[in-house]
């Protein structure tokens, strides 16, 4: 059972019956219903959204995500001007694109993550775009295919602490999630990279800390830290829930390591305030400054 701290919302509202007819409209998929987030009432009220891009199938087996695993579906060339459109309906400022990891494709779907970043700048004025990408199977010449787009944030999930990556993250490896922020960190000095951890799988807490100084390292600059909640009988079980407390000493930790910003409770998630956590960064740093991708 559950413990108390742990209660969300159930979702309502006029924003959120909004937020769910654009997206019906513009046949979309949003990370916050895909993966069952906890907070989607209160995001889609405040018409916040996470789009979930390149299908609903996701071609790796995590053992924490509720995302429909299996064959994926031929990439729709049209899904960046239906998100663009989409984001200019609902009146964003600010929009995080996520997806689902796309191993039988070359690039990963880099090149869609990229199209879609245009569409919302050639669709939307002064909208910031933060992605939430997967590792595209550790190809640089993909990164490099989302940085050369401009996003303003990029994040990639560390996911949990590296003795657990064979169990919760089979398929993805810890030091290629490493080199991925620190290549992005690297290479684009002033734009802000960010990952995320889950609690509750059966990390130690000397653990929490050291995937938290090996993140650091990379020059990542925002973190997140949320309670893993089982999204369904076939993810893997919860063997701890964090209590507040612990997540503050962990938000504490996260800010004494040098950290620009910790997110920390029982129901962040990896996109969970992102405009406000962004925002603390950019408002310091209102160039990004680029290296020549050669």
């Amino acid at each position: 059972m559950r413990p108390p701290w742990i209660r969300a919302k159930f979702p309502s509202g006029k924003g959120f019956t909004e937020i769910r007819e654009i997206l019906q409209e513009y046949r979309l998929q949003t990370v916050c219903d895909a993966a069952l987030c906890p907070n989607i009432g209160e995001c889609y009220n405040q018409k916040t959204a996470t789009f979930l891009i390149l299908g609903g199938v996701c071609t790796r087996k995590c053992g924490y995500c509720a995302v429909t695993k299996g064959t994926a579906a031929t990439l729709d060339e049209e899904e960046p001007y239906r998100v663009a459109t989409a984001v200019r309906k609902m009146g964003l400022k600010y929009v995080v694109i996520t997806s689902v990891t796309r191993d039988d494709i070359t690039d990963g779907g880099a090149g869609i993550f990229a199209q879609t970043i245009q569409c919302v700048r050639d669709f939307v004025n002064d909208c910031k775009v933060e992605v939430l990408i997967p590792d595209f199977g550790g190809s640089v010449d993909a990164l490099w295919t989302v940085l050369d787009a401009r996003p303003d944030v990029l994040n990639h999930n560390i996911e949990t602490v590296r003795r657990l990556y064979p169990i919760v993250r089979p398929g993805a490896d810890y030091e290629r999630s490493l080199q991925l922020l620190r290549i992005a960190s690297e290479e684009r000095l002033l734009m802000p990279t960010k990952s995320g951890i889950m609690l509750g799988l059966g990390e130690q807490w000397d653990e929490i800390t050291e995937v938290l100084h090996d993140i650091k390292n990379t020059g990542c600059e925002i973190i997140t830290l949320g309670q893993y909640l089982r999204p369904n009988k076939n993810a893997l079980p919860a063997k701890r829930y964090y209590t507040p407390m612990e997540f503050e000493r962990l938000q504490r930790e996260g800010e004494k390591m040098g950290f620009r910003c910790v997110e920390s409770g029982p129901l962040v998630r990896s996109s969970y305030h992102a405009k406000a956590q962004s925002e603390s960064i950019l408002e310091k740093k209102p160039e990004i400054i680029q290296k020549t991708h050669n």
